[in-house]
């Protein structure tokens, strides 16, 4: 598509009106200035291409803004979301500073009688603390970490959304984190 310079100056003077709102919003939304900059670019590439289709020229800011939302959200959805046992902690008041990992927080199984004890209690606390998230979020949890399934297997499964299941295990995480802190605490005190 060739533009006419009048088209070409219209679409100028819109993108200097709305790009520091747009690009703030975009960079609100996603992790890194990179990933804004590119989902900025896409968006005034769509809005370039479709200029002269828009019939809605008073509402260019919340067409700009939707058609924002929704690369972010495409770009979200091909991110891999984070396996549990990839997620590092840091302990506050830890003088090493380190992240740890869920298998830095699992005793190492040598089968003495104090390692058995501690084994039995992780998993005790595990089983206690799943058992206190709401049923969808435990079903999608442990179909991911202890199964091994893959989200797009679970939503094939459940019949539910791949963004809703991601919540899911994301709040799970979060809510396990905070709940099994204590445990790590008492490992590192007692061992």
């Amino acid at each position: 598509m060739e533009l006419t310079a009048a088209t070409s100056k219209q679409i100028e003077a819109t993108v200097e009106k709305e790009r520091r709102k747009l690009f703030a919003f975009i960079r609100r939304n996603v992790p890194t200035r990179e990933e804004a900059e590119d989902i900025f670019q896409d968006v005034l590439f769509q809005f370039a291409s479709a200029f002269e289709s828009i019939e809605f020229m008073d509402r260019i800011s919340a067409w700009l803004m939707r058609v924002a939302k929704n690369r972010i959200i495409d770009s979200q959805r091909k991110k891999k979301p984070q396996a549990f046992r990839d997620i590092k902690i840091r302990i506050p008041g830890d003088v090493s500073g380190d992240p740890l990992s869920i298998e830095d927080m699992i005793p190492d199984l040598g089968g003495l009688p104090d390692e058995v004890y501690w084994q039995n209690e992780f998993w005790d606390e595990i089983d206690d603390a799943l058992d206190e998230l709401p049923v969808e979020q435990r079903e999608v949890f442990e179909m991911n970490e202890f199964e091994g399934m893959s989200f797009r297997e679970i939503a094939e499964i459940k019949g539910e959304p791949l963004n809703t299941l991601l919540s899911r295990k994301r709040y799970a995480v979060l809510f396990l984190r905070k709940r099994l802190k204590h445990l790590y605490e008492e490992l590192k005190n007692d061992v």
